[in-house]
Parts: structure tokens; C-alpha cells; sequence
């Protein structure tokens, strides 16, 4: 993946049950920090998911390209980028990626794919109040 300019990053700590029996992160557990990440990102744009979704307007991941490239392990602290941009007239792309905070090793490489819907169909991204103000 080219490397993207990253504009959020967001620090966690590994907690222990989120390590499987060979000591590491287990790796759906990585998909739950980018999604908080992007949540996160999202609600300081002023983009609220719950409100969206009583509005009936749904955002959702419709594919995820993962490259796992180093473990994590309990206590290990690291943080979560993500740079987002529009491809086509529907899609929204996230480019993700972890990195471990002591060594600074690439942990993730993820592209994350969402569309917008409404109601049930998609939607441009920019026709949806609060997402038009967006920069992607």
C-alpha cells in the first residue's frame, strides 16, 4: 500500500484478555481498535452514528484488506492512524495502520471500505447532512 498522510491518530493499551493463548493480540481484536479509531475520528468531525442512524442513514464497512505485520502483546501501548478520502461517487475510504509506541514497528496495514446508506440504498456521502462536511 502507498503510504497515506495520516490527519487522526488515537493511543491505546493492549489489555490482557484480548491475548489468545500464545501471548498475542488475537487478530479480530485489531479490527475492533481501527473501528474505534475511525468512530472516534468520526464523532470529533461531529458525525454521530446513533443520530445518523435514527435519521435512517447508516454508515458500513463493506470490505477490509488487512496486512498483519507484527504482534502486540499484553500492556504493549501503540497507536492507530487513519487517513480517509472518497473513491467513485459512493465509497469512503480509510487507510489504517498500527504501530507499535516503543519501537515504532508497523504492527497493521488495513484499507477499510464504507458506503454511506439511506434508508437502505446507498448514498453519496455528500448528500448526507453532517457527512457533507467532510473533507475527503
Amino acid at each position: 500500500m502507498e503510504q497515506p498522510t495520516y490527519r487522526y491518530s488515537l493511543d491505546f493499551v493492549v489489555r490482557d484478555y484480548e491475548c489468545d493463548l500464545q501471548g498475542i493480540v488475537n487478530n479480530a481484536n485489531y479490527l475492533h481498535y481501527m473501528e474505534h479509531a475511525r468512530h472516534q475520528f468520526l464523532l470529533e468531525q461531529g458525525i454521530d452514528f446513533a443520530r445518523l442512524h435514527e435519521e435512517g442513514v447508516d454508515l458500513v464497512v463493506s470490505r477490509i484488506e488487512i496486512d498483519y505485520k507484527q504482534s502486540l502483546r499484553s500492556r504493549n501501548a501503540f497507536t492507530v492512524k487513519l487517513a480517509v478520502h472518497k473513491e467513485g461517487a459512493l465509497r469512503i475510504i480509510f487507510d489504517q495502520e498500527i504501530r507499535n509506541k516503543a519501537t515504532d514497528a508497523l504492527v497493521v496495514q488495513a484499507r477499510v471500505i464504507g458506503v454511506c446508506l439511506e434508508k437502505g440504498r446507498p448514498a453519496k456521502p455528500e448528500t448526507i447532512p453532517g457527512l457533507a462536511g467532510l473533507k475527503l
